[in-house]
């Protein structure tokens, strides 16, 4: 694949998961645990993982996250965000490379681990540990929410052929 192509996929890419994110942004919330959402960027952060590569994913997942904490955050969201991307970015690339995980199973090591990486944040924004009570249910949704996402990228990822 060309250094153009390559940019402009990983340009739309980026695009997307913007658009996602804010798009979920303004989906009123699904439950009356705040901070449950279902992650749709990480359509977009999947798809790259798995057409263009690992350092492309990281690159989108960076993007996303900065634009959208500036355009539509705050700082502290940004750590939030930066702290949930970090692990789950991690954790998907390792099974990516070393593991028989399907994208599902990858999808859904993510949105939990994003969860796990946004209560490691709280702990040490708020300087205590009682919000760890609150990850049960955090890692519920991670899994739900990573089933969902991970069955929309994997369907992308089959259906949309790079050349």
């Amino acid at each position: 694949m060309s250094k153009n192509k390559k940019l402009a996929l990983l340009s739309m890419c980026a695009c997307l998961a913007m658009v996602l994110s804010f798009a979920e942004s303004r989906i009123p919330p699904l439950t009356a645990i705040p901070g449950i959402k279902m992650g749709l960027a990480n359509i977009a952060v999947m798809f790259a993982l798995y057409k263009l590569g690992s350092r492309e994913a990281v690159v989108i997942s960076l993007v996303r996250v900065i634009l959208v904490s500036l355009l539509f955050g705050s700082f502290v969201s940004l750590l939030y965000s930066l702290a949930g991307a970090a692990l789950s970015l991690t954790v998907m690339l390792l099974l990516r490379r070393f593991s028989p995980f399907t994208q599902v199973g990858v999808s859904v090591a993510g949105g939990v681990c994003h969860n796990i990486g946004q209560i490691i944040m709280a702990c040490i924004l708020l300087e205590t540990n009682v919000i760890v009570y609150y990850l049960p249910f955090l890692l519920l949704s991670g899994t739900v929410t990573g089933v969902l996402v991970g069955a929309a990228a994997a369907l992308l990822i089959k259906r949309i052929k790079i050349k």
